[in-house]
């Protein structure tokens, strides 16, 4: 790493963490390049229909170690 890049982390590490995750909330969202306007809009309207199916009642969600039991069994095929 250059000297610079060593001195900026040490300067982000010196910060409270919530100003850590901030920034690096920012560095990584800069690494997918610029956003999609409708992906975002689709995934809004995603997200409330699943809040209003689960506010509802209609949804009770799964068990999440059920979930990943499951998954690890798809993934591993076992």
């Amino acid at each position: 790493m250059r000297d610079t890049h060593q001195d900026l982390l040490k300067q982000v590490l010196l910060l409270p963490l919530e100003e850590r995750a901030e920034f690096a909330s920012e560095v990584l969202a800069s690494l997918d390049g610029e956003s999609d306007p409708g992906a975002e809009a689709a995934w809004a309207v995603e997200l409330e229909r699943r809040a209003n199916r689960v506010l509802s009642g209609e949804s009770q969600g799964e068990d999440w170690d059920e979930v990943r039991t499951r998954i690890t069994r798809e993934v591993l095929g076992q």
